[in-house]
């Protein structure tokens, strides 16, 4: 952002400077108005070309940052996707986890309950 605000703080400045810079040619130029009016254009057609380069440089910094900028977001999505697979398969392997561990829990559960019947089973008999 500060660069282009540099920019746009020279271009400000420079239009100014060329504008004050022809008023005062025109104001204390000792040639008649015939030549006046040549220097002028000529004045102008430097201003032309030279606004034509700066925007075309201002172009192409603007292009390349905008290149820049899209090849740090595709890193940043590669990035997050990888993250998300990690995260992805962690999140997989700990519900496997706990579901072995329920599985565990359940069996040894239904274990005590079957020996705990058969022990009350013979009781039962007598």
């Amino acid at each position: 952002m500060s660069e282009r605000d540099e920019f746009g703080a020279f271009l400000v400045g420079f239009i100014v400077g060329g504008l004050t810079g022809a008023v005062v040619a025109l104001l204390f130029a000792p040639q008649s108005g015939e030549e006046t009016r040549a220097v002028i254009k000529e004045r102008s057609i430097e201003l032309r070309d030279r606004a034509a380069e700066e925007a075309e440089a201002a172009w192409k910094r603007a292009e390349e940052t905008a290149l820049e900028a899209r090849t740090k977001a595709e890193e940043l999505l590669k990035q997050a996707q990888a993250q998300s697979e990690e995260i992805t398969l962690k999140a997989r392997e700990k519900g496997q986890e706990l579901v072995e561990t329920a599985k565990e829990t359940v069996k040894k559960a239904a274990s005590r309950v079957k020996k705990s019947e058969e022990i009350e089973a013979p009781a039962e008999v007598a």
